[in-house]
């Protein structure tokens, strides 16, 4: 069965301002020493398993310049845009309706474009094994992250024991759990039975499709209708249709904590979902004293601080756990322990009407 990839990346990357903005988000960046951006990074490491003309990108309106320039050799059909945001099962049915009409049905493999994987050969690995789970039955198939420490910041996978011994070491899921206190996490990790969720699934067409008309009937008419568009003159009319009238709805809270056949591969493929400026310390070398810095930087009994520079000098003196990030147009300075509460820079740059810095 043909092998489809889909990368959802019409997010807007709020907790990495100010170098992340809504005309340049966070999947177009380059956060790493090699020059090579998120989403040409999500794309690369791909290619062992997908053909580049079957991976299929759902963004923005406003991002397909961006994808074009970042990635020429995505046929232009296969990216998809959005007119507006509908949240992750708005993507998912949109991405169906065009792999369904051009290969009836296909594995499915649905992922986030601005994530990063330090271990690539273990990452294609199981994604190959996930495929082959997602084609033995109807079964929709969760990437989950083996945790390494009480992480309160993501949701859970609660898994049992596999029922078939030749589900390629897939686990069923017992219950996906929100994002826990400390306590919990402890014990979520002491059990050994908990997975952090990664956002990442396989699945055949037909078997999410059928799960859409079960648990969302109207956006599966909605996916009907694309379907029947895709590839002809009236497309882009009826996504405008179809997604004015869909309703904001991740696929998790939509489908994945209701629907039955549910399982699970644990992910030990050095993951990082970059979720915040704390990420470039641990995806990048750090110095002696423990930063990481880049740019026009001077730094002076400076401890476990991420500095990125731009066009000015920067001196630091004295200070410990401090992220500084400088733009053209504006400088985030803020403790480590605030790294989470950058969108409400965003939220006061809405209320002032300073939307130019957003």
């Amino acid at each position: 069965m043909k092998i489809t990839a889909v990368i959802m990346a019409g997010g807007k990357g709020e907790r990495f301002w100010p170098k992340s903005r809504t005309s340049y988000p966070k999947q177009f960046l380059s956060l790493t020493s090699d020059g090579e951006t998120m989403i040409q990074k999500t794309v690369k490491r791909l290619l062992p398993i997908v053909s580049m003309e079957d991976i299929f990108i759902v963004t923005n309106e406003n991002y397909v310049s961006l994808i074009n320039e970042q990635l020429p050799d995505i046929p232009q059909e296969n990216i998809l845009a959005e007119p507006v945001a509908r949240n992750t099962a708005p993507c998912i049915a949109l991405a169906a309706s065009v792999i369904s009409k051009k290969y009836d049905d296909a594995v499915m493999m649905v992922l986030p474009s601005d994530h990063l994987i330090r271990y690539e050969e273990f990452y294609v690995d199981t994604l190959k094994r996930a495929a082959k789970v997602a084609q033995k039955g109807e079964n929709l198939v969760t990437i989950g992250i083996t945790p390494t420490y009480p992480e309160t910041g993501y949701g859970y996978i609660k898994f049992m024991s596999a029922d078939d011994d030749e589900l390629a070491g897939a686990y069923k899921v017992d219950k996906f759990v929100e994002k826990p206190c400390l306590e919990k996490a402890k014990e979520y990790l002491n059990s050994g039975r908990y997975l952090w969720n990664s956002g990442m699934f396989v699945w055949k067409v037909s078997t999410i499709m059928d799960n859409f008309q079960k648990y969302l009937p109207d956006m599966y008419e909605g996916y009907l209708k694309m379907k029947e568009a895709a590839f002809t003159a009236t497309f882009r009319e009826t996504l405008a249709e179809c997604f004015e009238n869909f309703k904001s709805e991740s696929v998790d809270f939509g489908i994945m904590e209701k629907a039955e056949n549910i399982y699970t591969l644990s992910g030990s493929f050095g993951w990082d979902d970059v979720g915040s400026w704390l990420a470039l310390e641990r995806i990048n070398q750090t110095d002696e004293c423990g930063n990481y810095v880049t740019g026009d930087v001077i730094s002076i009994d400076t401890t476990k601080s991420i500095i990125c520079g731009n066009k000015k000098l920067i001196a630091t003196l004295g200070v410990e756990d401090l992220i500084v990030v400088d733009t053209d147009d504006a400088m985030l300075i803020c403790t480590k322990d605030h790294t989470q509460q950058v969108k409400k820079v965003i939220e006061t740059l809405r209320t002032c009407n300073r939307r130019d810095l957003i």
